[in-house]
């Protein structure tokens, strides 16, 4: 895995993570009702549950890739399809403006555990893991440092943006409700997942 390809994944993440969906808002309610703190704690169990999602992507798509052989080019493909339709789909959404209002006081473990459930019950994290690798890496040869590399990736880009969406909120009520920035970050992000799509059914 190359420094170049490290590179594309964490800007293709860092995209995908700005674009608001149920971790950005349940961060931003957080910071609005307890400051910046709590919120940093819930957005730790947020990176969590996705480092376990992506480690469950990581090593179950190499062990079907080994075990199935010629089966795993269609689920490329399905993956490849899901990203394109999942890209268009917020590419094409409206933006809605979030009135985000602070949720009650919750302990430091709570916080935690919001978070991890979060990402938890949320299937399509994985499902997203499972598309999206592919385009970048070679499962199969990937190597205990390129695990570690990716993870490394995954946790840095994550808890950059909900940190600094947390930051925000706590200076001020007005996040999320510039509908033109909405856009901006809505086709931003849908357009990644489109071009991901593209590359993984192009991908020999």
């Amino acid at each position: 895995m190359t420094l170049l390809t490290l590179l594309a994944f964490a800007a293709a993440m860092f995209l995908l993570a700005a674009a608001p969906g149920p971790g950005v808002f349940a961060t931003v309610a957080r910071a609005l009702a307890s400051g910046f703190s709590h919120a940093a704690v819930l957005v730790l169990g947020i990176v969590v549950g996705d480092l376990i999602f992506l480690l469950l992507a990581i090593y179950g798509l190499a062990s079907m890739a080994e075990v199935l052989g010629s089966f795993f080019t269609f689920v490329k493909y399905a993956g490849g399809f899901y990203l394109i339709w999942l890209g268009l789909k917020i590419w094409r959404s409206t933006p809605n403006t979030h009135a985000v209002r602070g949720i009650k006081e919750l302990s430091w473990k709570n916080n935690f555990t919001s978070g991890l459930v979060i990402t938890l019950a949320n299937p399509k994290v994985i499902f997203f893991y499972l598309g999206f690798l592919p385009t970048f890496v070679d499962l199969g040869s990937l190597t205990q440092l390129d695990v570690l590399a990716i993870s490394t990736v995954v946790t840095f880009v994550l808890s950059s943006v909900l940190l600094s969406y947390a930051w925000a909120a706590s200076q001020t009520s007005q996040l999320l409700k510039n509908r033109r920035t909405l856009k901006i970050i809505n086709r931003s992000a849908g357009s990644v997942m489109m071009t991901a799509g593209c590359a993984i059914l192009l991908k020999d």
